[in-house]
């Protein structure tokens, strides 16, 4: 789901660049890819350059909308289900510019912040439907059905900068670093299941008040 919550974004910013700026030099511009196997190398998993990067670099739950077993009614077959919760995930995406071109690789990230500055929330109504299919994983259940992304810009300390790098094992190029919120995980299975109380019935056997010599 990670997966294709990045790529509908990547989409989002690759139609985005070309409509407001014209055809790129490279297509496509923005792509999905792990810093830490470096930028124009032999690796099979270098970042080619002169691209937009998105790279997954920390996952964080978030623990405000932890929530117990809720069980789901099903009105169809009478019966109700018992699920796990969804769980609700924070991510830490980096987003590179690995141009040759150290102006242009400023200048593609000038547009890329500016691009998260104006349209910082995506859901599956406010996202054109090719950014849904276009490089979507091909098993359904690797799909998001219903969604709600939200970027924010992380600001990190020089000392926090210099950590990262150092981690990822290569040289700095030009980034930012965003904080994507609320990505929900689920997995569609019902861990337990019985009927549902439709009638509750009274012990009409039970002696009355006035048969118990209770009564005026």
């Amino acid at each position: 789901m990670l997966s294709h919550a990045l790529t509908i974004v990547a989409n989002e910013l690759e139609r985005h660049l070309a409509d407001a700026y014209g055809p790129p030099a490279v297509s496509p511009q923005v792509r999905l890819g792990n810093i830490a196997e470096g930028v124009g190398g032999s690796s099979p998993g270098a970042i080619p350059r002169d691209v937009l990067a998105f790279s997954m670099i920390n996952i964080r739950e978030e623990k405000t909308l932890k929530n117990l077993v809720q069980p789901v009614r099903n009105d169809a077959t009478l019966r109700v289900q018992y699920q796990n919760p969804a769980l609700y995930l924070n991510f830490h995406i980096m987003v590179v510019a690995t141009h040759t071109s150290y102006t242009n690789a400023l200048l593609l990230l000038s547009r890329t912040i500016k691009f998260f500055q104006f349209s910082n929330m995506f859901n599956q109504d406010s996202v054109a439907p090719d950014s849904l299919g276009t490089n979507a994983p091909t098993n359904p259940l690797d799909q998001l059905e219903t969604f709600k992304l939200i970027f924010d810009i992380y600001s990190p300390t020089l000392e926090e900068v210099n950590h990262l790098w150092g981690t990822l094992g290569g040289k700095q190029y030009p980034f930012a670093l965003y904080t994507l919120r609320l990505l929900e995980m689920k997995f569609r299975a019902t861990q337990a299941e019985a009927g549902l109380i439709t009638e509750v019935a009274g012990d009409t056997s039970a002696p009355s008040f006035r048969q118990m010599g209770l009564g005026g």
